[in-house]
């Protein structure tokens, strides 16, 4: 497509990121962003040819704003830049970023975000054969705590709150009950994924033969 086109094109996602950020991915219908554009939903497959691809586009546009990190920096610094920046994008486009877990990821955005993983997991000295299995736990960590922080899915402290524990007798739930009150404290989440993430980096470390 031409330039025009392409900035349309750009106009329109930018008008599905709205529409699903303002009332979730369900309202992101074809005909809600023609009418948020101005065209039809038939003359918005001149854009895209299905919905399918929109989608695919909008996963592309959201993981632009996840940032590079600096290649001069040391391993660990790229892996733990990778993963803030990822949840801070979950952070800004909480009701979006759960596509990232449901579809096949295409286009070449994708490929940007995974690369410095890759590489920053080669520096750390993971055979080859391996990397790609360490980025996909990698950034399961990440994008499952992410989706799962901004979608309510952790809700306030932890799941296992007094109220749905005591639904269930003692010896229905013994792990909860023996936990008890522990459950119930708040959480930092903050705190929670920092130290989630520096668990991955030392096993990272762990198995690497790179620097120290």
């Amino acid at each position: 497509m031409g330039k025009i086109n392409q900035e349309r094109r750009e106009e329109i996602l930018s008008a599905a990121l709205r529409i699903a950020e303002n009332g979730g991915l369900a309202a992101m219908s074809m005909r809600a962003i023609g009418a948020e554009v101005g065209l039809t939903p038939m003359a918005l497959y001149g854009y895209f040819a299905s919905k399918d691809e929109l989608l695919d586009w909008l996963v592309g546009r959201v993981l632009q704003e996840v940032p590079r990190p600096d290649p001069e920096a040391d391993w660990r610094e790229r892996l733990l830049a990778c993963a803030r920046g990822a949840r801070a994008a979950a952070h800004r486009y909480p009701r979006t970023f759960s596509v990232l877990l449901n579809r096949p990821v295409v286009l070449p955005e994708a490929m940007r975000v995974v690369d410095p993983l890759y590489g920053a997991l080669m520096e750390a000295g993971i055979p080859h054969e391996r990397v790609a299995g360490w980025e996909r736990m990698f950034s399961t960590f990440v994008l499952g705590f992410a989706v799962s922080e901004v979608s309510g899915r952790f809700g306030e402290g932890n799941l296992g709150t007094r109220e749905r524990r005591e639904r269930l007798d003692p010896r229905e739930l013994p792990a909860h009950h023996r936990l008890g009150e522990v459950l119930d404290l708040p959480v930092d989440w903050d705190a929670e994924f920092e130290e989630g993430l520096a668990r991955l980096v030392a096993m990272v470390g762990a198995e690497g033969t790179g620097p120290a």
